[in-house]
């Protein structure tokens, strides 16, 4: 049986899932074997942004079984188009719901070996029935096609339904849409999620994530980093999502 892709919102044309974390938790444990070998986006403005603008991301985006909507405006997006029901569902947070299910078996693919110590160390003291079946560092290099092949059967054969790519928007996404049916098992693009839960990262206050405000406490934590990508990628979203909402008034209009 074939995974049919739950309701989505189409937000600069990205396909947003629509739900809430316990719906959309229920679907991935629901089809956990009929998603294998799909992938699932964990989409935020910056993603969207650049799927905007870039038509082969887009693809890679749209070709994802789900795209979680990660960032608020997404989420807000969503509802003022009518999605009664959508709901910001982050990777720190799905993640953190799927540790606590003892039956899933998770591969942790991304990152660098210090943090993949740190996270299994913490992972196991928060969480001791959790089954990590498998964590990998891969090399910052391109990996020749033998060395890919050596990496997808070492994953496989640790027998994963998870497995956890961490390499950051988008390599994380293109090398997840590469790998489309070649891992036996659900891949989820993370980005920070393994900074975040090693203790590299420390999330935002509560009161920020609810206002949408993630981004700010980002943004300060890393500023030279991040202001140019945030600066541009809010202002274009923001654009682009009021010429659609003019042009979708007029559309009304005319009926």
């Amino acid at each position: 049986m074939s995974f049919k892709q739950p309701e989505y919102c189409s937000v600069l044309g990205v396909h947003v899932t629509v739900g809430d974390m316990d719906s959309i938790k229920k679907c991935v444990l629901d089809n956990i074997e009929e998603l294998r070998g799909k992938y699932i986006c964990v989409s935020n403005v910056h993603t969207t942004v650049t799927a905007y603008e870039n038509r082969n991301y887009r693809r890679v985006q749209n070709g994802a079984a789900m795209v979680f909507p990660d960032g608020g405006p997404l989420s807000i997006v969503c509802r003022l188009m009518g999605h009664k029901n959508a709901s910001r569902v982050t990777g720190p947070d799905f993640m953190g719901e799927m540790f606590k299910e003892k039956g899933v078996r998770q591969f942790f693919y991304g990152s660098t070996p210090e943090t993949l110590d740190k996270l299994r160390e913490i992972l196991k003291k928060e969480h001791p029935d959790i089954q990590i079946c498998g964590m990998y560092s891969p090399p910052f290099r391109t990996l020749s096609p033998e060395e890919d092949e050596e990496i997808v059967n070492m994953i496989n054969e640790t027998k994963p339904d998870i497995v956890w790519i961490g390499l950051g928007a988008p390599k994380q996404e293109n090398w997840m849409a590469k790998h489309d049916g070649k891992i036996n098992a659900v891949m989820v693009g993370v980005g920070a999620g393994f900074d975040y839960f090693a203790g590299n990262i420390k999330r935002a206050p509560m009161i920020m994530q609810k206002l949408s405000l993630e981004w700010l406490y980002r943004l300060v934590q890393e500023p030279k980093r991040l202001y140019k990508r945030y600066f541009s990628t809010n202002t274009v979203f923001l654009i682009a999502c009021y010429r659609l909402w003019k042009q979708s008034r007029k559309i009304k209009k005319r009926r």
